[in-house]
């Protein structure tokens, strides 16, 4: 393929690129915010149309409640004249225990009259929707039933739709959509709409094929009327055809501008190609002449100064070198200044890079299991074999890197690119050297075996490579030159660098690790318990979950230690932690609190699920005594067992230490309930509370409307005293 082709192809991918990504962005762009908003109105109107009629349930209750108050039978009858009058309720039904219809309003609507409650579900259309309450006598028999209905017509649909601004459709049959009782939707769109109301369920949102969006709603405790709402999609019309015309019409455009640049630039190319073939061969005094004012003319200028200046360049280059070698000890300081160790090994790459003139290279590092992983990259970019040229993963003991990794040694040296190692980047020259911990020998555990961690005896010979953290490579020497000796000191100092920062690194992430780990079990401690119970409590209100506490003591712990001695101890302690994680989830947080006192976290976590938690914990130590040295050295089994209190927040308490405390009372009402075993945390007494006026009458409002909470007649509500005092804290013993 010719350049001028190449340019051609190369200036319609950067047009029509954005081009398509701009078209294809607007397009799911505008889909998406149109499903969004759809969707949110649907929501909005879901959520009104069950206010509505849970408001009208309410008042039909309500309703239904004012009659069966009434006591004498012979004053029911006018009792529900008077609630049909006053609009609470367009019928109602007295019935006796037997069912027979004692008294009907009339003009009442027809049936089935669907309940309130949803349950069961009637057969058929819904003519009226009812709210039905028991009627007793004064000792509590069952006298029978009163139920107070409102019409399901279609002047109800159309309140319904005018208060949430959608269509609304109410189904014949809870379970299908083939038959409708009565719409707003038009004729045209009806068929469709029903159609995507078949493959919704719950509060799932679909689209139909002529743009609106459709959701049912219901049946539903509160609102059990089988209603499907649909709006019309927000969407300009003809949107993707105008789109498909804008990227024809760019495109287009694209090809003649694109022909018209590469015939224009190719031409005077031919000259400046052979003048950089001559330059690359070493000839810093090739010349292009300049043959005329535009772009390739400034091009050519450019060349010959900067053949020019190039030669200066590389005499400076070499001085610069030594200058940068005085430096490297500053570098060295500030490098082990900080524990950030991306950005050390960034900027030491950086400056091996400056310093050396490679045109790439990369900082890898051992991990657990004997595999160089790429830390820090750079200028690596179609030169990795890999799948993904920024990660680097070499074996140790292949390749250049990983040989450099087994042996301790650094290589340097020139391959094709089609000889480089499978795995590591192509390139033509290379440089790896490796680095490692300062007393690494003595760090990997040389020399006596019963002493770990011994540095080795004189005569006792090192293996090659031990202690080696990780290789500091660099690539493709500016100029096609290979890299020497110069670069080979200069690399090495980086190396040295690289060492003390990930060594400094890797003591203090170790250092704030002992901080907040137990020494004896492993587990988190006091400290970090404090902060994760604080942390934990503000994540559970944040997303409105449970969290659980276990606080856990060992029974009878003293006598252990009084038996076998405190190494005896300590080894039931280390037993029983380990047991512990290992019957704990990984989100679930186990602490050592103090002596044979410990605390477990468990986030999103209910009290069913604790006492789970509490009673596995329970058997696993109580199952399996432990085994630790006796007297004498004989080994002897020690049977163990735990008490464990638990709390729930925020059931229980209200804050972090609460609930802490929530589960120490717990844990000494196991402890005074015998040992062994597990107690939850009792609820906190109630507030206070105070009587509530319930109304029982009202008018129906102009719109026709049905809503909740008019005020008219309060009947009373009940009152209820106030809690007593938490009962004081008292001391456990152990």
């Amino acid at each position: 393929m010719t350049l001028r082709g190449r340019l051609t192809a190369a200036f319609l991918a950067v047009v029509l690129g954005p081009v398509l990504l701009g078209a294809f962005f607007v397009g799911s762009t505008m889909a998406a915010v149109d499903h969004s908003r759809s969707a949110e109105r649907l929501g909005l109107a879901a959520a009104g149309v069950r206010t509505s009629v849970d408001a009208l349930c309410q008042q039909l209750r309500a309703a239904a409640d004012a009659v069966a108050l009434v006591t004498d039978p012979a004053a029911r009858p006018r009792a529900a004249d008077q609630v049909v009058g006053r609009g609470l309720a367009a019928a109602v039904l007295v019935t006796d225990a037997a069912g027979r219809t004692s008294y009907a309003t009339p003009g009442g609507p027809g049936r089935p009259w669907q309940d309130c409650s949803g349950a069961p579900p009637v057969a058929g259309p819904v003519r009226a929707l009812a709210a039905q309450v028991q009627l007793r006598d004064p000792a509590g028999a069952d006298l029978g039933t009163v139920a107070a209905a409102q019409p399901v017509d279609p002047a109800f649909v159309a309140r319904l739709a005018a208060v949430t601004g959608v269509a609304v459709t109410l189904l014949d049959d809870p379970a299908g959509t083939d038959r409708v009782t009565h719409t707003t939707e038009t004729r045209q769109v009806r068929a469709a709409v029903l159609a995507a109301a078949r493959t919704v369920d719950g509060d799932q949102v679909t689209e139909t094929v002529d743009g609106r969006y459709v959701r049912r709603v219901g049946p539903s405790p509160g609102q059990p009327l089988p209603l499907v709402l649909s709006v019309p999609g927000e969407r300009p019309p003809g949107l993707h055809v105008a789109l498909v015309g804008a990227v024809l019409l760019a495109a287009l455009l694209a090809v003649l501008a694109a022909w018209r640049l590469a015939r224009v630039t190719t031409r005077p190319l031919a000259e400046l190609a052979g003048a950089v073939d001559r330059v690359t061969h070493g000839d810093l005094t090739a010349r292009v002449p300049v043959r005329s004012r535009d772009e390739i003319g400034r091009l050519a200028g450019a060349f010959n100064r900067m053949t020019r200046e190039t030669g200066s360049y590389v005499a400076a280059l070499t001085s610069s070198r030594d200058q940068l070698r005085g430096h490297l000890a500053v570098l060295g300081d500030t490098l082990a200044s900080t524990h950030d160790l991306q950005r050390i090994l960034r900027v030491i790459l950086h400056s091996a890079i400056a310093a050396t003139g490679a045109r790439a290279g990369a900082v890898l590092l051992l991990d657990g299991e004997g595999v160089l992983v790429g830390q820090c990259v750079e200028g690596l970019d179609d030169r990795w074999s890999g799948d993904d040229a920024a990660t680097l993963r070499v074996p140790a003991g292949t390749g250049v890197v990983g040989t450099v990794a087994a042996t301790g040694e650094p290589l340097c040296g020139r391959w094709e690119p089609t000889d480089a190692p499978t795995g590591e980047p192509t390139c033509e020259t290379y440089i790896a050297v490796p680095f490692a911990a300062p007393r690494a020998a003595e760090l990997t555990g040389r020399g006596d075996p019963d002493r770990p961690g011994h540095p080795p005896a004189d005569d006792e010979p090192a293996p090659a490579g031990s202690g080696t953290l990780g290789v500091l490579a660099l690539y493709d020497r500016l100029g096609a030159e290979e890299f020497d000796d110069d670069d080979l000191f200069t690399l090495r100092t980086f190396a040295a660098h690289a060492a003390v920062a990930v060594e400094n690194v890797r003591v203090h992430e170790e250092t704030q690790r002992l901080s907040l780990t137990d020494p004896l079990t492993g587990l988190w401690n006091y400290r970090y318990l404090r902060e994760s119970i604080r942390r934990e409590v503000e994540r559970a209100n944040r997303f409105g979950r449970m969290l659980s506490v276990l606080a856990l003591d060992l029974d009878r712990f003293k006598d252990v230690n009084d038996t076998w001695g405190h190494a005896a101890g300590d080894a039931v302690l280390v037993e029983f932690a380990r047991r512990v994680r290992g019957e704990i989830r990984e989100v679930d947080l186990a602490f050592r609190q103090g002596g044979e006192e410990f605390v477990v976290l468990l986030p999103e976590t209910d009290a069913r699920g604790a006492t789970i938690v509490a009673e596995r914990l329970g058997a696993v130590v109580r199952d399996q005594p432990v085994l630790v040295d006796g007297h004498g050295g004989e080994p002897v089994r020690v049977a163990v067992t735990v008490s464990i209190g638990i709390a729930v927040y925020p059931d229980h308490a209200a804050g972090g230490q609460q609930v802490l405390d929530a589960a120490d009372d717990a844990l000494y009402a196991a402890k005074a309930a015998g040992r062994d075993g597990y107690r939850l945390a009792e609820p906190p007494d109630p507030p206070p509370t105070r009587e509530i006026p319930v109304v029982v009458a009202t008018v129906s409002p102009p719109d026709g409307l049905p809503r909740a909470g008019a005020p008219d007649a309060p009947v009373g509500g009940q009152g209820g005293a106030s809690s007593g005092p938490h009962p004081p804290r008292q001391s456990r013993g152990r």
